[in-house]
C-alpha cells in the first residue's frame, strides 16, 4: 500500500528482456534499509525489488504489467516517480494507493494556471466513470485531486488536474507533454463501488 507521495525520481539504466521484463533502476535511497522482496511503487505500478546494490535496485516487470501500463516508463533511461511501500505509523499525505494500474490516459494539454500547471487528460471511458471531481486519482504514482471531468461523445473522459510547483519539480508530471501516457490508478473506494454496482446488477 502507498499514499502517492513520491519520494525519489529513480532512473532505469538498464532493461533486459528474461522471462520477464529486468529493469535496473538508480536511486538516491539508502538501499541498506531496503529488504530484497520489498515493494516499491514505481511511476504507480507496485514491483518487487528481486536485487539490490549501493545505489540501484532491481524489479521484473511481468508481461501483463507491461501491457497495461504506458510503455514509455519501461525502457532504458526512463525516469521513474519512486515510493517505498506504507508503513505503520507513517503520514498519510495523499490518498490510498494500491500500485495497481486500472489503465493508461494520453495527455491531451497542459498549460499554466497561475503559478501552477493545468494537466487535462484523456481517458477510456471504464476507466472515466469511476473519477469524480474533487476526488482523488493516481497519475504515474502522484496522489492528484481532479478538478474537473468532462464525458465526451465519443466515449471518452476528460478530467484536469492541477501541478503545483513543487510537485512539478519533485516528480516526473512537470516534464509532461500533449500526447504522452501515463499510468492511472482510481481510487480504491471506486473499485468497491464498481464490485456493489456489479452485483446489484446479476442480482
Amino acid at each position: 500500500m502507498f499514499t502517492g507521495i513520491i519520494t525519489d525520481i529513480g532512473t532505469v539504466r538498464s532493461a533486459e528482456q528474461r522471462g520477464d521484463l529486468r529493469l535496473t533502476i538508480g536511486t538516491a535511497y539508502d538501499l541498506a534499509t531496503v529488504d530484497l522482496g520489498a515493494s516499491i511503487a514505481c511511476s504507480g505500478v507496485c514491483l518487487t525489488v528481486v536485487d539490490k546494490g549501493a545505489d540501484w535496485f532491481a524489479v521484473d516487470v511481468s508481461h501483463e504489467s507491461v501491457a497495461c501500463t504506458a510503455a514509455a516508463h519501461w525502457h532504458e533511461g526512463a525516469r521513474l516517480n519512486l515510493e517505498r511501500a506504507l508503513r505503520m505509523g507513517d503520514e498519510l499525505g495523499g490518498h490510498l494507493v494500491t500500485g495497481h494500474v486500472d489503465g493508461t490516459g494520453t495527455v491531451a494539454s497542459t498549460c499554466p494556471e497561475g503559478a501552477s500547471t493545468r494537466i487535462d487528460v484523456s481517458v477510456a471511458h471504464d476507466v472515466g466513470r469511476f473519477i469524480a471531481t474533487k476526488g482523488s486519482v493516481t497519475l504515474d504514482g502522484v496522489s492528484l485531486t481532479v478538478n474537473e471531468v468532462k464525458d465526451a461523445d465519443d466515449g471518452t473522459t476528460s478530467f484536469a488536474i492541477n501541478l503545483i510547483p513543487h510537485s512539478a519539480e519533485h516528480t516526473t508530471l512537470g516534464s509532461l507533454a500533449a500526447g504522452q501516457s501515463v499510468n492511472i490508478e482510481i481510487d480504491v473506494l471506486a473499485r468497491y463501488l464498481k464490485r456493489l454496482e456489479e452485483s446489484r446488477a446479476s442480482a
